[in-house]
């Protein structure tokens, strides 16, 4: 089977490269101006660059379209009507519902359609990750074809027979996990301090929380942008997100102490039920992994972010366990510490206490606050340029420290997946 691939950036060159070793033969384009470094790159692999994506639609038998969500529709209106003769064409967007629109409206009938959503980012080999395969139309030894390429490349392959369903799972392991993790990082910026300078952001949990916004902040704003806001599902999650993290806020500034302990108790109980098999994050590989220099100076924190989403949880009725199945790393460690709060008994009585009582964290829960507004205003009006302007506004704010807490937040990801 040929491969081609149509946009050469940093997913569609991990892939390139990894479909190449496995023994298969890999053409692909992008724009002129990249043609050069590409082929210094790729052609030593056995990679093949091509003019443009009509001469890799004309000789691939797998076509994959790796472009930008938002660029999608221009790109395979252009190159869409020269695939080849049944050939299989596939799109790595991570929101499903517009890209299957697009393919149909302008791919020939004969085309047939098994896409994919690699659960992961360029800084992880595909070997060992989560990917999505969905058949939407195709013949079976299409579809046969397709599972034994990505077992080739060892990939973790999840099968979901509808768009609809993976678009709703990820909605809640990517949209919202990651304006979570984008509002806690406005939130500091807003604040003007970086948080492991800070004693209320020292210990395991805020150490994930730290790293995991770097991360996310490390990488291109049109990749978040495009999952918040083409995604039909994310938007009614996001809003439930900042609707949960308001009416707590509110029960906090009030210290109406009874009813906000009771309301996060009955998250609780349904989020972290007792049928649920426990990740069990290591507390010891969490707190190893601080940028501060002070580690030893904790100060009680309210952790109103991981509040909010199992709030959100509860009251959308999502079960964030069964959707361990499209897991990225940020999500599972997003879990990962609200299990670890919620279930630590005196842990979780120090949190709400400290929400509800301590005056010289409010401020930095008045502006996390303000940022849940923010981005979930942006996402309801579906403003795609606003959301990557705030998005980098806030990843100029962290840029002297983005790598540093890439690497070091890829090494906890291995060590807390190791177990």
């Amino acid at each position: 089977m040929r491969i081609g691939i149509i946009g050469l950036g940093d997913m569609g060159r991990l892939y390139a490269k990894a479909f190449a070793k496995a023994g298969y033969t890999v053409c692909g384009c992008d724009m002129p101006i990249n043609r050069e470094r590409l082929e210094n790159e790729l052609n030593p692999l056995g990679i093949t660059l091509m003019d443009d994506g009509k001469d890799v639609s004309r000789v691939s038998d797998l076509i994959i379209y790796s472009v930008e969500a938002d660029k999608l529709e221009q790109v395979v209106a252009q190159y869409g009507p020269a695939t080849k003769y049944g050939a299989i064409v596939a799109g790595q967007t991570s929101v499903k519902h517009p890209e299957i629109a697009i393919f149909e409206k302008y791919l020939p009938v004969d085309a047939q359609i098994i896409t994919f959503h690699a659960m992961h980012g360029p800084g992880f080999e595909p070997k060992g990750q989560k990917l999505i395969l969905i058949n939407h139309r195709s013949e079976p030894d299409a579809y046969k074809r397709m599972l034994d390429l990505f077992t080739a490349v060892e990939t973790d392959i999840v099968e979901i027979k509808h768009y609809h369903e993976h678009d709703k799972i990820v909605a809640d392991t990517q949209a919202v996990t990651h304006v979570g993790f984008e509002s806690m990082g406005t939130a500091w910026k807003s604040a003007g301090f970086f948080p492991w300078e800070n004693a209320s952001y020292v210990g395991g949990i805020d150490n994930v929380k730290i790293l995991t916004t770097l991360r996310i902040f490390s990488y291109k704003a049109h990749v978040y942008a495009g999952l918040a806001i083409l995604n039909p599902y994310a938007r009614q999650q996001v809003r439930q997100y900042a609707m949960s993290e308001s009416e707590l806020f509110k029960l906090m500034i009030k210290e109406e102490a009874a009813e906000f302990k009771a309301r996060l108790y009955r998250a609780r109980d349904f989020v972290f039920h007792e049928s649920r098999k426990p990740i069990m994050l290591n507390d010891s590989v969490m707190r190893e992994f601080s940028l501060s220099q002070n580690a030893d100076h904790q100060k009680p924190n309210s952790h109103l972010s991981i509040l909010s989403m199992v709030d959100a949880w509860y009251h959308l009725g999502v079960n964030p366990y069964d959707n361990l199945i499209c897991q990225t790393p940020p999500f599972r460690l997003r879990l990962g510490i609200a299990e670890y709060l919620f279930k630590n008994e005196e842990l979780l009585e120090e949190s709400i206490e400290t929400a509800l009582y301590d005056k010289t964290i409010r401020g930095d829960d008045l502006e996390f606050h303000s940022a849940v507004r923010e981005w979930s205003a942006i996402i309801g009006y579906g403003d795609m340029e606003g959301y990557k302007k705030h998005f980098n506004e806030v990843q100029a704010f962290f840029k002297g420290r983005l790598e540093e807490g890439n690497k070091q937040s890829a090494e906890l990801i291995r060590r807390l997946m190791a177990g």
